[in-house]
């Protein structure tokens, strides 16, 4: 270990990985259990964006409220911070076993609520519940993996969580194509989510508890019989030693602070070593919301119907293609983040998901632009009392029907239907309603309440698509692989809580704002805006995040212990010193 830096990790190749789960099935066994949580993490999360659409052909009410849309999605959000803060303190108490198990009751309660909701605020409930569960897996999970994981493959293992996690996203998507046409669809949807649950439960109650928290709780015995069955033989002796180390020199902080929930709060702002964890920690989470994935994940079906595709089974196929870009980006993840680093694969992410946002608001904007024009005389004789109340050309001189497209009719919350001639050619803007767009159907036309068709469509879909790519296997994963390893044993449950804790809560935010951004500034400016967010975001990751790379905890301990420090402003102070000498 050199002073500001880092010691020089191996370069792991994947392959290592399968090579040493092959040789120890049990690595994997341990790691594909826990990774359930994230299973269920990327199912609860993605299943809503579909379940979305045939909720609001069922509520009226859904229908007609943005907001009643943004906290029937963001719910599950808001119990998330609850079950990650709650679940860091649970982890350190109780440990990272029972925590799965706990998060898998949460999991199956929310899932039997929301699938026999005879009302909204039912649903809202359900969700909450699941919230709970998705909380407490998304930091336990990693966390669980990590430490029972050689350090030289922790990253590889690690980012099978982050792969079942967009694996679930993915088969949430599935689940809901396969129930378009099921009566109870949305109920199905949502249901299903039980089935992993009660299948982790049952996993989870044959496995150990985590090898670290039970040295920690001063029963070794138990953790070398497991680590035995982790590490080759002549490793196990060093593991005993290092954990022996780490856990002699915590008992000592513990005496001087205390062991209560608030003393170990203070300890941990008072640690150097913690702070420097938690500023890398927080840092990472909150730049992996702030670029925007969850409006994309949450929010897909929606998005692709603002780029032009109205039908919700076309939208949610479409979809399909970015939660399967999403699951194919976090094998390339698994592939290199022990090779390459976490903290260089973030970065290139970054700049990635930046490129991709800016040529997003391009696309978007363009595509306003360019929107079909609204034919006044079909505007007005459609049908009987079918014409938007807002589309009164005396009434606004300032904007006469030769100057209104179809973006203009959707924002004064009416109803397009294209022409049944050309999709791009002008059409009437009519009321927003179900017997309209019944009407519109039946004269073999189209009817556009959410997005306006486009030619630019296409171009969405892709750059969406590019913007999954490179986000998946930097920025979707990493961060919590991040978290599972900088934070000293002590601290590591409630690290990995706060962390997490700030993820659902920029989640919260973004998720629960984002339908409002885009009827206030639409998609154009949305995506621009998420654009700015993540350029800071890069900018912080480059000053605060170190690379952990082939480094067992106590190195990185260690590392965080002096300080960490850019390269770019290493070479400065020294250039400072020099001159000064």
């Amino acid at each position: 270990m050199v002073e500001g830096g880092i010691a020089k990790a191996d370069k792991t190749e994947f392959t290592e990985c399968w090579r040493t789960t092959w040789k120890t099935p049990y690595i994997m066994r341990l790691a594909l259990s826990a990774g359930i949580g994230g299973l269920l993490f990327g199912y609860d999360t993605g299943v809503i964006s579909g379940a979305l659409l045939f909720i609001k052909e069922d509520f009226d009410e859904v229908d007609r409220k943005t907001w009643l849309q943004s906290t029937i999605v963001s719910m599950a959000v808001a119990g998330a911070i609850v079950g990650a803060a709650v679940g860091g303190w649970i982890n350190d108490r109780f440990g990272r076993r029972m925590s799965i198990l706990i998060a898998d009751v949460l999991f199956l309660i929310g899932a039997v609520v929301m699938a026999f909701a005879p009302a909204p605020w039912v649903i809202i409930v359900g969700r909450i519940f699941v919230g709970f569960g998705v909380g407490m897996a998304s930091m336990t999970s990693p966390l669980y993996i990590s430490e029972a994981s050689p350090a030289r493959i922790r990253g590889a293992l690690v980012s099978t969580n982050g792969l079942l996690i967009t694996g679930g996203q993915f088969f949430s998507y599935l689940i809901n194509l396969a129930f378009v046409h099921t009566p109870g669809t949305w109920r199905w949807m949502l249901g299903v989510a039980g089935v992993p649950a009660i299948i982790q439960f049952a996993l989870m109650w044959s496995l150990p508890e985590s090898p670290r928290w039970l040295y920690r709780k001063d029963r070794v015995a138990e953790s070398r019989a497991i680590l035995e069955r982790i590490y080759p033989e002549d490793e196990v002796e060093a593991e005993m030693e290092a954990l022996k180390e780490s856990v002699e020199a915590e008992k000592a902080d513990e005496a001087i602070i205390g062991d209560s929930f608030g003393a170990k709060l203070k300890g941990a702002f008072a640690n150097p070593v913690v702070r420097r964890g938690l500023a890398a920690g927080i840092t990472v989470q909150v730049a992996q919301q702030f670029v925007g994935i969850n409006t994309v994940m949450y929010y897909s079906p929606s998005i692709v119907q603002f780029a032009g595709y109205a039908s919700n089974s076309t939208a949610m196929a479409l979809s399909l293609v970015t939660s399967g870009l999403n699951a194919i980006g976090s094998i390339v993840s698994m592939m290199f983040v022990d090779r390459y680093g976490r903290r260089k694969l973030m970065i290139i992410s970054m700049f990635g998901i930046i490129t991709c946002l800016i040529i997003l608001a391009i696309v978007f904007a363009q595509a306003a632009i360019h929107a079909p024009k609204i034919d006044a005389v079909e505007s007005t004789t459609f049908a009987p009392n079918a014409t938007c109340p807002a589309f009164a050309p005396l009434a606004v001189p300032n904007a006469p029907p030769s100057r209104w497209n179809c973006m203009k009719c959707l924002r004064s919350e009416c109803g397009f239907c294209a022409s049944g001639v050309q999709p791009y050619a002008p059409g009437a803007c009519v009321v927003l309603s179900d017997d309209m767009k019944a009407t519109c159907h039946s004269r073999g036309r189209t009817y556009f309440k959410d997005g306006c068709p486009s030619k630019f469509g296409f171009l969405a879909i892709v750059f969406l698509g590019l913007y999954i790519v490179v986000y998946a296997p930097g920025m979707g994963t990493v961060p919590w692989i991040v978290n599972s390893e900088i934070y000293p044993l002590r601290y590591r449950g409630l690290g990995g809580g706060i962390a997490a804790v700030s993820n659902w809560v920029s989640n919260l935010i973004v998720s629960e704002s984002f339908l409002s951004l885009t009827h206030a500034l639409g998609s154009s400016g949305t995506f621009l805006l998420f654009a700015g967010f993540s350029t800071v975001g890069l900018f912080f990751i480059w000053l605060l995040v170190p690379e952990t790379k082939g480094l067992q905890f106590e190195e990185v301990e260690k590392l965080l212990e002096v300080g960490y420090k850019p390269s770019l402003l290493r070479r400065k102070n020294k250039a400072k010193d020099v001159d000064t000498a």
